[in-house]
């Protein structure tokens, strides 16, 4: 059954036609107010969202009191040269193998949180995210979407200097300074897409559209990276897999974010974000 959950003040709360439920509060305790726990049991949130009805709403739905839909993951990977049209600007032939990096956990960041910028050469990347919702290990392809919690948006701020700063490149450093990673708004179940691997992805700077494309265009799609990764560690609730930027990234012409940019990630069915550098 379809879902959509939001962290709201550091607590789990289900969304529908833009009214908030607070998980806890509206299951009488059978879920506890963290959103982890949420991810983790997220077979049963269908239920529960079907079983909501107006009068038990906590309130309308608003962007700036939501923190990161999963606040606490333990794994983050990112996908990097994914989309055909982003190896090319980038000078790289697509990959023959998936591009597997590391962000560390410490820069996820809400999806209104400020960017602090710490470099001159930092760069947007508009990303599907996808939320490992149970214990996955050795998984196929054709299983692989039913242990995906969900889907959220996500930027990979990356410091382009850092990321490219060792020989050969190390990307986790450059891509995981702390704020360098917001998600959100919400996590959306899988079953909410009519096509959940096919969905519009843009991204504009100062209402400057910079990227915009469709997650269809990956070159290794979400089940074949679940299926990938799962064959080499085991994949936890709440774990992330950044999924890869299309093209339209600022560093081929050098368009590098600037203090007092604003961010505008949206991904159909999923919604929006905006951060603002500072």
């Amino acid at each position: 059954m379809p879902f959509t959950l939001a962290n709201v003040h550091g607590r789990a709360a289900l969304v529908d036609a833009d009214q908030r439920y607070d998980l806890e509060r509206a299951t009488s305790g059978q879920f506890s107010s963290d959103p982890m726990e949420a991810i983790a049991r997220f077979s049963e949130l269908g239920e529960v969202a079907k079983r909501l009805s107006p009068a038990q709403a906590d309130g309308p739905i608003a962007a700036e009191v939501l923190d990161p839909p999963v606040p606490d993951p333990r794994k983050v990977f990112g996908i990097g040269l994914n989309y055909r049209d982003h190896a090319a600007e980038s000078g790289s032939e697509p990959p023959e193998v998936p591009v597997v990096f590391t962000k560390y956990p410490s820069c996820i960041n809400a999806p209104t949180g400020e960017i602090e910028l710490r470099s001159q050469t930092s760069d947007y990347e508009a990303e599907l995210v996808v939320v490992i919702g149970a214990l996955t290990r050795d998984i196929t392809r054709d299983r692989a979407w039913s242990h995906i919690a969900g889907l959220t948006c996500g930027q990979d701020i990356s410091d382009r200097v850092l990321q490219k700063a060792a020989t050969p490149p190390q990307f986790s450093l450059g891509k995981s300074r702390d704020t360098y990673g917001p998600i959100g708004p919400v996590l959306v179940s899988v079953d909410s897409f009519n096509d959940p691997a096919d969905l519009a992805i843009s991204c504009a700077i100062n209402a400057e559209q910079r990227q915009n494309a469709r997650t269809s265009q990956m070159i290794y799609d979400i089940p074949f990276l679940v299926s990938y990764l799962s064959k080499i560690l085991t994949l936890e609730p709440g774990d992330l897999i950044f999924t890869g930027t299309p093209a339209g990234v600022g560093f081929p012409d050098e368009r590098w974010l600037k203090p007092g940019d604003e961010i505008r990630t949206e991904i159909e069915g999923i919604g929006v974000m905006s951060n603002r550098c500072t």
